[in-house]
């Protein structure tokens, strides 16, 4: 059974124009998005700056209520859940943010900041709750010290330390890394990556890891989903995604990636245009006015996300298993 199961969640907010602020129409952050995760796994979620992958992290984790759609978790209905039961099923789903920097309070010191949440909760204070924030403190590879020690005394890699310890303090199941290494220098990148693996490994985390960074992704996750203006267009293992990409989108995402070895040459796939406002996305694909493969079909017809050999599903009239039978094989 999956840990986490999403069925068409969407997110559409309102915008507001004119004299007495009516709706003048919806902004589909996300749109029709299907996700599962299993238990101590990584799905990477990648795409472009402004496609939704954010939203939907938040969205999932009901601090952004979702607009329509479903969420399981752990067998239960998120939807459902409310007040205490909502807060209580919470504990075992925590988010890591991008910036180290502004998800800290700076009057605070690191041991409260940690060890926060677990008194709002009633789940510890005093003495215990100290002991609890010490192990995660260790945990992180932080020491003893630094529990009274305020988060500007601290590196961005430290801090980013602080953050994952107070996501791991309530031993959840589930973490929502929101593009935790992208305001961190390359080498200690590593640093944070290597930590987020082990403790993967001792604590049998599964992850939703949210990048744009498309070799930081391929090294953290076991399944990649790319998102497009709001909608999945490609998920597959990790290593089809990066061997075998179908989706033109996939494929243009991945000819930009440098490579380090520099006898190799790489086609690059250059996307003409900008991204579409998903204010006013474009009929059918959405991808279709950037596209170098798009055909009359793809302005017209939203393709659904189809699934073909080992579980590799595209959203593509061109490239996607539903293409043959449309009489365009590729």
């Amino acid at each position: 059974m999956a840990l986490l199961e999403v069925r068409n969640l969407s997110k559409y907010f309102p915008v507001r124009a004119g004299l007495f602020s009516r709706v003048s129409g919806m902004l589909r952050a996300v749109d029709g998005v299907d996700l599962s995760l299993a238990e101590g796994k990584t799905l990477g979620l990648v795409g472009e700056s402004g496609c939704g992958k954010s939203t939907l992290g938040r969205s999932i984790l009901r601090l952004i209520e979702p607009t329509g759609g479903s969420i399981r978790f752990e067998g239960e209905d998120m939807m459902a859940l409310e007040g205490a039961a909502l807060r209580e099923k919470r504990r075992r789903m925590q988010i890591i943010f991008q910036d180290p920097y502004a998800s800290l309070n700076p009057r605070m010191r690191v041991g409260d900041i940690i060890g926060e949440g677990l008194e709002i909760h009633g789940l510890a204070s005093g003495t215990k709750k100290r002991d609890v924030v010490m192990e995660m403190l260790h945990k992180v590879g932080l020491r003893d010290e630094h529990f009274y020690r305020y988060p500007h005394e601290f590196s961005g890699g430290q801090r980013q330390r602080i953050g994952i310890a107070r996501a791991l303090v309530f031993r959840p199941s589930l973490i929502i890394a929101d593009e935790p290494v992208s305001a961190l220098d390359v080498s200690i990148q590593a640093q944070i990556l290597n930590l987020l693996f082990d403790l993967q490994r001792e604590m049998n985390l599964a992850f939703v890891f949210i990048s744009h960074d498309l070799r930081v992704v391929e090294h953290v996750s076991h399944r990649v989903a790319i998102m497009y203006l709001g909608k999945i267009v490609e998920i597959a293992d990790a290593e089809t995604i990066y061997r075998e990409p179908q989706h033109p989108y996939t494929r243009a995402l991945l000819s930009a990636v440098p490579v380090v070895d520099p006898s190799r040459k790489k086609t690059r796939v250059v996307l003409q245009g900008d991204v579409p406002s998903p204010l006013n996305p474009p009929p059918g694909c959405s991808f279709h006015p950037r596209c170098p493969d798009a055909i009359a079909e793809c302005s017209r017809i939203t393709p659904d996300l189809l699934a073909g050999a080992r579980g590799h599903a595209v959203a593509c009239h061109v490239h996607g298993p539903g293409a043959v039978q449309m009489g365009h094989a590729h």
